[in-house]
């Protein structure tokens, strides 16, 4: 790469989301995890009680059990904590599905976190099979007035995958609703888990190629962690599950950056489980060095996301 990777302002060969909050919004900005209270098809009994295999309470963890005020107040002093003064922050509801309840329902609760000062933004969780008609007109209108992105959990492109795990929807469907966001103009972030049971380099570079060749907006990209009390916590003990290196994560964040288009904004490139209840890889609690290590390894191979894309 003879010139600088143009997504980025420290030197990162990839779209990083501090370039693209810098473009929106002029500075910094920070997510503010909330709860809203929903439940998910794969909890309630609609698709399933237990929830995905992986699934601990669905990022519950990193929530306040609060009324939503409360919650929004406690994550601007955490956030000014973290970066040494106020920063703006985008109204994150994270916990289960976050489009799972009738429309009012989330007009209101919507409505609510973006009047909150200092809220510039909003985020939502949720399945490509929580977003009928009404709920998608909601998101339509939201979008034109604040800075909206629905996040969607696909995790795999692969049926046989999602069916193991116990994902509820086929591919197809994930697609049909993606579109439906697309022709609406709404901001979609695409969630994607590698090291997936079943699941070879191949079969995670194909998910990385196919998800590309619909130019989302944004990628989550996540390893998949062990967490005690989950269903893949009783299959690692019994140790019919290994979990990637660091080593292997690596290589395969390299290559799957290279297959996503560059103006893709790359919202993560690992993530948190929570560290009482982290069963392996162990490693993964050092992000840091992880993020490093996707930094070399782009240099080294003189690499960089949007080398391989063929759209």
């Amino acid at each position: 790469m003879t010139d600088a990777f143009p997504y980025s302002l420290d030197n990162k060969r990839y779209h990083t989301l501090h370039y693209h909050n810098r473009q929106r919004f002029g500075g910094r900005v920070e997510k503010a995890a909330l709860n809203g209270g929903f439940t998910c098809p794969n909890l309630d009994g609609t698709k399933g009680t237990s929830g995905c295999a992986f699934c601990d309470g669905g990022s519950g963890a990193f929530t306040h059990a609060l009324p939503l005020q409360e919650q929004l107040a406690a994550e601007q002093e955490r956030i000014a904590r973290k970066c040494g003064k106020p920063v703006p922050m985008i109204a994150y509801f994270q916990v289960h599905t976050n489009t799972y309840a009738p429309v009012e329902q989330l007009r209101a609760l919507f409505t609510q976190a973006l009047a909150f000062p200092g809220v510039v933004g909003l985020s939502a969780a949720t399945r490509p099979d929580c977003l009928p008609e009404e709920v998608l007109a909601l998101l339509a209108e939201l979008a034109k007035k604040t800075y909206l992105t629905v996040e969607l959990g696909l995790q795999t492109v692969h049926d046989r995958t999602a069916a193991a795990f116990g994902r509820g929807y086929a591919f197809a469907e994930f697609l049909a609703a993606y579109r439906k966001l697309q022709a609406l103009g709404i901001r979609t972030c695409i969630h994607l888990i590698n090291g997936l049971p079943g699941e070879s380099l191949a079969d995670m570079l194909k998910t990385a190629e196919t998800v590309g060749k619909l130019r989302p907006q944004a990628v989550k990209l996540q390893l998949l962690h062990i967490l005690s009390g989950t269903r893949y916590a009783e299959l690692y003990r019994s140790g019919q599950i290994t979990p990637m290196t660091r080593e292997d994560y690596t290589d395969t964040v390299v290559r799957q950056l290279a297959l996503l288009p560059p103006e893709t904004v790359i919202e993560r490139l690992t993530g948190d489980g929570e560290k009482a209840k982290l069963l392996a890889p162990l490693w993964s609690a050092d992000k840091r060095k992880t993020l490093v290590g996707i930094d070399k390894l782009q240099a080294a191979r003189d690499t960089w996301q949007g080398k391989d894309f063929r759209g």
